[in-house]
């Protein structure tokens, strides 16, 4: 990485409601679209201030190539390993904010797997008075291509509808190939391992389509909207355990705790993402 620094970029950006209204319509339930006006529901600024990269910069993994903003690791293989996000203030849907990123670490490692290189980037969403919005910390790891997957393929699924369903032990959550495609389009995510099945199992090893780290979280944010709606977040703290794979079945927990709850995303071979939320309720006095 001889040569890269680190570098902060500044943007102005509008809090769009198109993306939001995207996905919404992509979750599909029974909660209205948040429109122009009202407060961006938590982690939801994924989507509304998506980042389009030109199609000459993609690296051949879909990401924007390395050694700009983010280092020239030879890594192939990119995952969203997590992060943390304060909520100082929702920014409100139509609202113009700054966004400031910056890589704040890179540190090499060797694990299970062979090398890692772990990449913390940092951004600070800022309000027109230049108070903070929202304060968020981004694990990213890269580490070698898998080879061949050990684990048995996922077989192509039939379209699965809306992705939340009631169930007896909280909400259930499915995934097909259309809701994958259309929560790339919506964060402007070009990642091939979501979409392009060759790619995704025969170059990185994968069994299967591979469910959005980011997805996960989000769903997982979403039953705080569902179950609790009168909650307002003031902390994320998200963490990717294992990746899940499109169609595979998969129940989203809850755990309620003083301040706050702890959701969890299940899969069949156990826990995938976890959450960690703070949050009061609407109206009640907080620290």
């Amino acid at each position: 990485m001889t040569g890269w620094e680190p570098h902060a970029v500044t943007t102005a950006e509008l809090v769009d409601p198109a993306p939001v209204a995207a996905l919404a319509a992509l979750f599909d339930n029974g909660l209205p679209a948040p429109r122009p006006g009202e407060d961006l529901p938590p982690l939801w600024h994924w989507v509304a201030l998506p980042r389009w990269p030109g199609s000459a910069e993609l690296g051949p993994d879909g990401h924007p190539a390395r050694g700009t903003f983010l280092p020239p690791t030879d890594l192939p293989r990119r995952m969203f390993a997590g992060g943390e996000v304060t909520v100082h203030r929702p920014p409100k849907i139509d609202e113009t904010v700054t966004r400031r990123s910056i890589v704040d670490s890179v540190t090499e490692k060797s694990g299970r797997s062979g090398k890692l290189v772990i990449v913390v980037v940092r951004t600070v969403l800022s309000g027109v008075d230049g108070s903070p919005l929202v304060e968020e910390r981004q694990d990213l790891i890269y580490r070698e291509a898998g080879g061949s997957s050990e684990a048995p393929p996922v077989e192509p699924v039939d379209l699965a509808g809306a992705p939340f369903r009631r169930s007896e032990n909280g909400w259930g959550f499915a995934t097909d190939p259309t809701l994958l495609m259309r929560f790339s389009a919506a964060t402007a995510n070009a990642h091939r391992i979501h979409y392009d099945w060759p790619y995704a199992t025969r170059v990185e090893g994968y069994p299967g389509l591979v469910v959005h780290g980011p997805l996960m979280s989000l769903a997982l944010a979403e039953v705080l909207r569902l179950d609790s709606p009168s909650a307002r977040v003031t902390r994320l703290a998200h963490r990717n355990l294992a990746p899940l794979f499109c169609g595979q079945p998969a129940q989203l927990r809850t755990e309620p705790r003083p301040g706050g709850a702890t959701l969890t995303l299940i899969g069949a071979a156990g826990p995938r993402t976890s959450l960690e939320a703070d949050y009061h309720e609407e109206g009640t006095p907080h620290a």
